[in-house]
């Protein structure tokens, strides 16, 4: 039976992250399992209000308005190569004329290509990107992993307990000589070798950014992400250029546009590419390419406490794409106890790696502790989306 299934997993961590724009103690994602042919395809999206303005709270209502019945048929009645292709051609919401926001594009593209992954028989990172010679082929070699020291951990056990490292990301606090330190101990402790970025999470003003920005690259950091609030295009080319000091854009970057205004003004060296934000792996692998395209260097990021199709959406990018300076891997085997998907996504910390998902699709399932999570049901034949459990109100699709 067709049909589409809605999740908020407000999954709780064993250990909160804090970084300058907000503090997690539980997930909140939506995890959208959509049947169509007896085939089920997992999506997630993560909204984020600081990054995109997008709440679950938006995208649940927006997924409610979405013309579910003929996505459904769709999906049944259109080949799969042929849907690919569309898909490839001309993007999700025009494909399937779905307008929303780049979370609720996201929830449903990343279901949707799950879907056609396993009907097909290979793996999503296939679908969004063809195999081929040069640093989008594919490859079977593990892909190491980027580390995280957020406001909660404290450097030396951070530096105790973390690696080995390959990248270190600094979330920065409200106290440059605390950052200074963390800096300046990481440095010392790793070596000239790895890379050592500070993450401010638009929190600086640009008179505090010049400052802070030379204090930090003084102690050994090499990258700064997102000094300024989104979109500061011109303070950030001011900065590239009084500082020297390269910066990566996050919240800033979410759309196609977004990159060109970037190259445009000459605000940036990096961008971080995260599937939600950017609207799904498909805008996202086009980000990507205009980056190269542009000599912009990227990385593949992650929103914090993904639940499990989320990660796998990241990795099937990184792993065509594996030319980014890093990759985040997220924390989810210490922030949760069980995660909703088997088997979970795993990073081998012995190696601080990650290796390709195995079968086709995401290689993943729901795991059956989901089911407390569910909130919605769409059934076709009523073409309304039902709360789970009986009771209260319904919502035409």
């Amino acid at each position: 039976m067709d049909e589409a299934l809605l999740h908020h997993a407000a999954l709780p961590m064993r250990v909160s992250f804090d970084h300058p724009a907000a503090r997690r103690r539980r997930s909140d994602s939506l995890v959208l399992a959509l049947t169509a042919g007896g085939v089920t395809g997992l999506g997630e999206c993560a909204p984020r209000p600081y990054v995109t303005g997008e709440t679950t709270d938006g995208v649940r209502a927006g997924l409610q308005r979405v013309p579910m019945r003929r996505l459904l048929e769709r999906l049944r009645t259109t080949g799969s190569e042929e849907l690919l292709e569309l898909l490839r051609r001309d993007g999700f919401a025009r494909t399937f004329g779905v307008a929303g926001g780049n979370n609720l594009i996201c929830l449903l593209e990343t279901a949707v290509l799950d879907l056609l992954g396993q009907r097909l028989g290979r793996g999503v990172g296939e679908l969004i990107r063809p195999a081929g010679p040069g640093p989008s082929g594919d490859g079977r070699a593990p892909l190491p992993v980027s580390q995280v020291i957020d406001l909660g951990t404290g450097v030396e056990e951070f530096l105790a307990t973390r690696g080995p490292f390959h990248f270190v990301k600094v979330k920065a606090s409200d106290d440059i000589e605390r950052d200074a330190r963390t800096v300046s101990a990481i440095r010392e402790a790793l070596g000239p070798g790895v890379p050592v970025m500070v993450d401010a999470n638009m929190s600086w003003t640009y008179d505090e950014a010049l400052g802070n920005i030379k204090r930090l690259a003084d102690c050994g950091a090499g990258l700064i992400e997102e000094p300024l609030r989104k979109g500061s295009w011109d303070g950030l080319r001011d900065l590239r250029r009084a500082t020297g000091v390269p910066v990566m854009l996050d919240e800033s970057l979410c759309t196609l546009d977004d990159a060109r205004t970037a190259v445009r003004t000459g605000a940036a060296d990096a961008f971080n590419v995260r599937v939600a934000k950017c609207g799904g792996l498909l805008n996202s692998a086009a980000i990507i390419d205009f980056a190269r395209e542009h000599g912009i260097a990227f990385q593949i990021g992650v929103q914090v406490a993904e639940t499990g199709p989320l990660i796998a959406a990241s990795r099937q990018l990184a792993f065509r794409h594996r030319d980014a300076i890093t990759v985040e891997a997220g924390q989810s085997d210490r922030f949760f106890e069980r995660m909703i998907v088997t088997p979970p996504p795993a990073v081998d910390r012995a190696a601080n790696t990650i290796s390709p998902a195995e079968g086709a699709g995401f290689g993943m399932a729901l795991d059956d502790s989901a089911r407390a999570w569910a909130v919605l049901r769409y059934a076709p034949d009523t073409d309304r989306w039902q709360p789970v459990g009986g009771g209260g109100e319904s919502y035409e699709g």
